[in-house]
């Protein structure tokens, strides 16, 4: 297959995965002239409607959603009877190829990879989607050490009647759920079952189950109980055994209930375990400096299947909760590069909280839509759920900026804007306006900032030169090497009304 021209646009140049029913090759676009990733569905299982509807569904599945923690989905199509999919290309190599590489991934890596992990299940799940297959092998680690979930080919419906017959097990026994391997109806608690499983490989270097074959592999998984983490790793702490332990319990009723759940003890697990290497680097840091500053302050409620773990996890939060929120808050402070937080003189001023409807996406030189379903993320107190912009190819925006504005419903004489932005680092500044409706070409707006790079808690001060706007604007002009800026959390800080 190599050489061949897809429907005239795509030439397969490298074949770089093969499954039982596709084959992923490197191709590249000659209309757009970008490299992309082309599943081609399997010449002789091409003739077979239902796989062909899975193949199918697997395109529309994952063109419902975009997350920066996902694979996305460009295009679909058939040639020759062919059917095939187009995906971004992501260079770097699997989470698999990694643990393969390196053996035991440092613990701090490990939790961040898992809690990208988590973040893209638990976009799927909103859109009610189990992926059913959740393992290293599908999750890919970008260039910038981002890990995203990519081949959500068995992935499945809550809301409609699939094509897996009764009883039949779908997914790698590796890392399968206990009712997924005996048949038994699956839910977003098997894919949590399965992402305990990767994050006990990526702390260990190996599954927690060997057998001669694999049906044998899946009894274990509903029969044995779970290795150790601890005893296979005894550096990794009382606080993330707890997590593999609740995300890995046989019982549904045991387990996490969502994957939410388990982001929250995910997060507070990595503040421990950087407090207690001293130093962290790479992804761990990432995901470190977008944790929100909530993390470090409250009490975690761990769900605890070994009792022998309770004193262990009290002393924890007696001193190692201390001492990450002091590293925590060392991160945030600093912020970005040129920003500064708000003085002692912010005690004068007061957050704006904004309606629903009170965040708008912008852009003014694009199809004038920039993900609006996802804008009130970014004001819904709520970090796990972001705003992003769109995907620009090799980050190139080819127009100005993009962005979304704040509407304050009135005018409000704003100081400082603070904003939690996810990985990468990208460029913005804030506008501001009171014209209604707002203009439709950045030069009708005010320049409230100058241009500042953002990685992380940032904060922006604003110069308003004493002057009331009603919107404020964050413009954003060059994007991360991903290709797309991520908007967790904003809050504008306005002069209180005298």
């Amino acid at each position: 297959m190599i050489g061949t021209l897809l429907s005239g646009r795509f030439r397969l140049e490298e074949k770089i995965g093969s499954g039982g029913m596709s084959t992923v090759y490197r191709a590249f676009d000659e209309t757009l002239e970008r490299w992309v990733a082309i599943k081609l569905l399997h010449s002789e299982i091409s003739s077979d409607s239902d796989q062909i509807e899975r193949f199918r569904r697997e395109a529309r599945a994952v063109a419902r959603f975009s997350h920066p923690n996902v694979v996305t989905v460009i295009d679909a199509g058939e040639d020759d009877g062919q059917p095939y999919i187009v995906f971004e290309y992501v260079a770097g190599e699997t989470l698999k190829e990694r643990i393969r590489r390196l053996g035991r991934l440092p613990v701090p890596e490990a939790i961040a990879y898992a809690i990208e992990i988590g973040r893209a299940l638990e976009a799927a799940h909103a859109e009610r989607l189990v992926h059913r297959d959740v393992k290293p092998q599908n999750v890919l680690i970008d260039a910038d050490g981002r890990a995203k979930v990519t081949d959500f080919g068995i992935a499945r419906s809550l809301e409609a009647d699939g094509l897996t017959a009764a009883g039949r097990v779908l997914g790698t026994t590796d890392y399968v759920s206990p009712e997924q391997a005996l048949g038994e109806p699956v839910t977003p608690q098997s894919d949590i079952y399965s992402l305990g499983v990767v994050l006990y490989e990526m702390l260990t270097g190996d599954v927690p189950y060997r057998a001669d074959a694999p049906v044998a592999v899946a009894m274990k998984h509903v029969r044995e109980p779970m290795p150790d983490v601890q005893r296979m790793r005894p550096e990794v702490s009382a606080a993330t055994a707890a997590i593999v332990d609740t995300a890995t319990a046989k019982e549904t009723r045991n387990r996490y209930r969502s994957v939410a759940d388990m982001l929250t003890d995910l997060e507070q697990a990595l503040a421990i375990e950087a407090a207690r290497a001293g130093q962290t680097s790479g992804e761990a840091t990432t995901v470190l400096r977008a944790l929100p500053d909530k993390t470090t302050q409250r009490f975690l409620p761990w769900r605890l299947r070994s009792p022998r773990r309770a004193l262990v996890i009290t002393a924890l939060l007696a001193g190692g909760i201390a001492l990450a929120a002091i590293l925590l808050l060392t991160q945030t402070k600093k912020g970005s590069p040129g920003s500064a937080p708000p003085s002692k003189a912010s005690a004068t001023l007061r957050t704006v909280s904004f309606s629903p409807t009170g965040v708008h996406d912008y852009d003014p030189l694009g199809d004038r839509r920039e993900h609006p379903e996802a804008v009130r993320n970014v004001i819904d107190d709520n970090p796990s759920t972001t705003w992003t912009t769109e995907q620009y190819t090799g980050g190139n925006l080819g127009k100005p900026g993009v962005g979304l504005y704040l509407d304050a419903g009135h005018g409000v004489l704003a100081r400082w804007l603070d904003l939690t932005t996810g990985p990468g680092s990208w460029t913005m500044s804030v506008y501001g306006t009171s014209a209604d409706p707002v203009p439709q070409t950045i030069a009708g707006w005010t320049k409230l900032s100058g241009d500042q790079t953002v990685n992380g808690p940032s904060h922006v001060k604003l110069n308003t030169g004493g002057k009331q706007y009603r919107n404020y604007l964050i413009w954003i002009t060059k994007l991360p090497p991903s290709g797309r800026a991520e908007i967790r959390e904003v809050t504008l800080r306005v002069t209180q009304n005298p």
